[in-house]
C-alpha cells in the first residue's frame, strides 16, 4: 500500500505537467458556413484550435487566413465565376494535424449579353498602365480588418447589368464575363463607399485609364477590395481613409461605356465575386 501511494505521488506531478502542456492544444476544427455556393460567390471559412497560423488549401491554391478573437481564424474564399461546377474540398493544416470539409459549386447558368460599341469606343484597348495598376491594387491583401458591419449600395440607382453574364462585343465570341454590377444613373450622381477602407488607387483617363475610365479602388482589409469605373469625377486621393457612405466620386461615361453608369466590382484575393452577395452575407 505504501508503495502504491509513493508511485501515485510520483506520477501526479507528471500528469499535471502533461495537462498544462495541452491546455492550449484544443481540437483542430474547420467550419464552412455554407457548403454549397454558386459560381461568383464565396465560402466563409473558420478555423479553431490551431497552435499557430493555419494553412488553408482549396482548388489547388493556398489561402491566407486572418486572426479573429478567441483564437479563431477566418477567410472568405472566392469561387471564380468560370470554375467548373462539382464537388471540391477544403484542406486545413496546422503542423501535423489536418481537417477536410467537402463543398459543392453550382453553375450560375446566366445568358450571354450582347454589347455594341460605336465610334471611338469600339477601338479602345486597355493600356499597360491601367492593366498593371488595377491588377496590383485588386490583389491587395491587408491583414487588418478595415470595415465592420454590412455593406451599402454605392449608388442610388437601378441596376442595369448584373454580375457574371458572359459578354459579346460587336458580335464577337463571348470570352469574358461582367465582373461587377452596373447602375444606370445620370452623370454626376454621387458614388459612395459601400464599406470603410483606404483608397489604394485613383486613376484618370489622362493617366492612361482609357478602358476603365476614371477609376477608384478601395481596400477593405482581409483580402477584400472594391472598384468603381467610368467616373465623371474622383473626389478622393490615394491613401485617403474613407468611411462607409462617404462620397468617393461621381457617375460618368469615361472609358468603354455606352452611357453614363457606375460599374461596381468586388474582389477577394484578386478574384471577382458578386457584390450583391456581399450585401446578403453580413460577414464583414
Amino acid at each position: 500500500m505504501k508503495r502504491f501511494t509513493f508511485l501515485f505521488a510520483l506520477l501526479l506531478p507528471l500528469s499535471l505537467f502533461d495537462m498544462s502542456a495541452m491546455a492550449g492544444d484544443g481540437a483542430l476544427r474547420l467550419r464552412v458556413k455554407e457548403t454549397e455556393r454558386t459560381q461568383g460567390e464565396f465560402f466563409i471559412v473558420e478555423a479553431e484550435g490551431a497552435q499557430s497560423e493555419p494553412t488553408l488549401f482549396f482548388m489547388e491554391r493556398k489561402w491566407q487566413m486572418f486572426p479573429e478573437k478567441e483564437g479563431r481564424w477566418t477567410a472568405m474564399v472566392p469561387v471564380e465565376n468560370l470554375s467548373a461546377p462539382g464537388s471540391y474540398a477544403f484542406l486545413l493544416k496546422d503542423r501535423e494535424r489536418e481537417r477536410r470539409q467537402k463543398v459543392t459549386i453550382k453553375a450560375s447558368s446566366l445568358p450571354v449579353q450582347h454589347i455594341t460599341l460605336r465610334g471611338t469606343k469600339a477601338g479602345l484597348r486597355a493600356t499597360e498602365t491601367e492593366k498593371t495598376r488595377v491588377r496590383v491594387a485588386l490583389r491587395t491583401i491587408t491583414p487588418e480588418k478595415l470595415n465592420s458591419g454590412p455593406l451599402i449600395l454605392p449608388c442610388n440607382a437601378e441596376i442595369s447589368s448584373i454580375f457574371g453574364r458572359k459578354r459579346s462585343y460587336n458580335g464577337g465570341a463571348a470570352t469574358s464575363y461582367h465582373k461587377g454590377v452596373d447602375f444606370g444613373a445620370p452623370s454626376g450622381t454621387p458614388v459612395l463607399a459601400p464599406a470603410s477602407g483606404t483608397v489604394i488607387l485613383a486613376g484618370t483617363v489622362e493617366e492612361g485609364f482609357v478602358v476603365h475610365g476614371n477609376t477608384v479602388i478601395l481596400d477593405h482589409g482581409h483580402a477584400l477590395t472594391s472598384v468603381y469605373l467610368h467616373l465623371n469625377a474622383i473626389t478622393v486621393r490615394e491613401g485617403d481613409p474613407v468611411q462607409r457612405g462617404e462620397e468617393i466620386g461621381r457617375v460618368g461615361h469615361t472609358g468603354i461605356s455606352t452611357a453614363p453608369h457606375l460599374h461596381w466590382g468586388t474582389y477577394l484575393y484578386g478574384i471577382s465575386v458578386n457584390p450583391l452577395f456581399l450585401l446578403k452575407e453580413n460577414s464583414l
